[in-house]
């Protein structure tokens, strides 16, 4: 019996489809851990929307109508929804807050995170930022402040941001998902052999776990 089950998890940081699955699978990895299991998770990179200006000028909202061709009341109904659903995991969704950009930077500065060993750190202080904190998630000097904020070294990340060091790795990840036929996030692999897509109940991802580990 494998007791460690290595998990790769594609994602994007602004995908709040993706801190609902990262909160529910965490959950499922607990009580995973709890039956004598363990788990090896890594993060690859997916852009749902590469097209999006850092500097989006207009809300969420307005993002999502021109993005989906949904009416704003259709997308008040669904962030709604979002919200309620983030709650229930302890998540404070803040929509009105937030601001939406382009997340291919804070892609690279995940690999920069986890090139020290800090990736899943990262992860949550990207996730928290941007959709708790209303923070900017699209600027080199933010994300920079955000490293600096999980103990990263604020000077080498902004460097390495602004040399784009990390991005082939950013499009590897994005040729594999799209080697994968992922089209949508998140999305988990389980011991490179099993797929779980979307934010699934806790114990669908459990039941995988246990199924990866025998």
């Amino acid at each position: 019996m494998n007791e460690t089950v290595k998990v790769d998890i594609w994602s994007d940081i602004a995908c709040p489809w993706c801190f609902l699955g990262k909160r529910r699978f965490e959950t499922a990895a607990a009580q995973f851990a709890a039956s004598g299991g363990t788990v090896e998770v890594e993060l690859h990179s997916f852009e749902l929307a590469p097209d999006t200006p850092v500097d989006f000028e207009g809300s969420e909202i307005d993002f999502l109508v021109r993005h989906k061709g949904m009416d704003a009341g259709q997308v008040e109904q669904m962030l709604a929804r979002m919200t309620d659903l983030g709650a229930a995991e302890g998540l404070a969704y803040d929509f009105a807050a937030l601001q939406h950009t382009n997340t291919i930077k804070a892609h690279e500065l995940l690999h920069f995170a986890k090139g020290r060993g800090r990736q899943l750190e990262m992860a949550e202080r990207l996730f928290t930022a941007y959709f708790e904190e209303g923070r900017h998630v699209g600027r080199v000097d933010d994300l920079a402040d955000l490293a600096a904020e999980i103990g990263l070294d604020r000077e080498e990340a902004l460097e390495a941001l602004k040399n784009e060091e990390l991005l082939p790795a950013v499009h590897a990840d994005q040729a594999q998902a799209t080697a994968y036929g992922i089209n949508g996030v998140p999305f988990f692999v389980i011991d490179g052999r099993l797929g779980v897509s979307g934010a699934q109940d806790p114990a669908v991802f459990l039941e995988v776990l246990h199924k990866a580990r025998a």
